[in-house]
């Protein structure tokens, strides 16, 4: 009997297999995949995060499923994946910006928050006995009247994106910004643009209650998520340019 050729090598996450793979690092990723879809959107002047909560059960209070975070004044983060991994990481990077600010008298970096988290990730690829985090994360904010969006990865991979996605709907959402993504659009378009493509990934099945939404803006610095009424007013737009399409088809 032939021995399928990843056996052995997913026992612990210190072992590589033949083809210099972890695939308990890979399996951590599937996790992810398997999230509510979460949107990042850098727009000239903030920076936007949405994420579908995709509630399965109308039992459910939607207001206590939390999958955008505050980290500090000015950054924000939304999560995919296990989401008791992802408070974990919240709560250490809410941490690390406040020693920042002990230490040094000023903000922290929103890339020196996100590497500070991909280090801390990193490492629990390398150690017996413990496992890596399930979760990712798209951490956005402002440095230096820039917007910033960086998404880490479950292996502590870090990269900085004008727009992305991750969980269940990324390659849907993706599709959209590849075709439809200007540099130049505000904040108003860019959750415009967001929330369409989250509603072109849930194929229709799209409700304000169920979505979550956190901006960044240029002109205060400052890190918001927005009420239910704004929510529900973007959204309205979304389903009414959906129905005037459809109508014309």
């Amino acid at each position: 009997m032939q021995m399928a050729p990843q056996m052995g090598y997913d026992r612990a996450i210190t072992v590589f297999s033949p083809d210099g793979r972890l695939f308990q690092v890979e399996y951590a990723r599937e996790a992810v995949k398997r999230g509510t879809t979460a949107v990042g959107i850098k727009a000239a002047d903030g920076v936007v995060l949405l994420v579908d909560k995709r509630i399965t059960s109308r039992l459910v209070e939607a207001e206590s499923i939390e999958k955008i975070f505050q980290i500090d004044d000015h950054i924000g983060a939304a999560t995919s994946g296990l989401v008791a991994d992802a408070r974990s990481l919240v709560d250490r990077a809410r941490v690390e910006a406040q020693v920042n600010r002990v230490s040094y008298d000023e903000p922290i970096g929103v890339e020196v928050i996100s590497k500070k988290i991909c280090d801390h990730k990193q490492t629990y690829t390398q150690y017996g006995g413990v496992r890596p985090y399930g979760t990712a994360l798209l951490i956005a904010g402002v440095d230096d009247n820039l917007p910033r969006l960086f998404e880490t990865d479950p292996s502590g991979a870090l990269l900085e994106y004008k727009a992305t996605a991750i969980g269940a709907g990324r390659n849907a959402v993706v599709e959209v910004f590849e075709a439809e993504y200007k540099q130049d659009m505000n904040i108003d378009a860019a959750i415009l643009l967001g929330m369409d493509a989250l509603y072109r990934a849930a194929e229709g099945k799209f409700d304000a209650s169920t979505l979550e939404v956190g901006v960044v803006s240029l002109q205060d610095k400052k890190f918001r998520k927005l009420v239910p009424e704004e929510v529900e007013n973007y959204v309205q737009q979304i389903l009414a340019k959906h129905k005037e399409t459809e109508h014309k088809e």
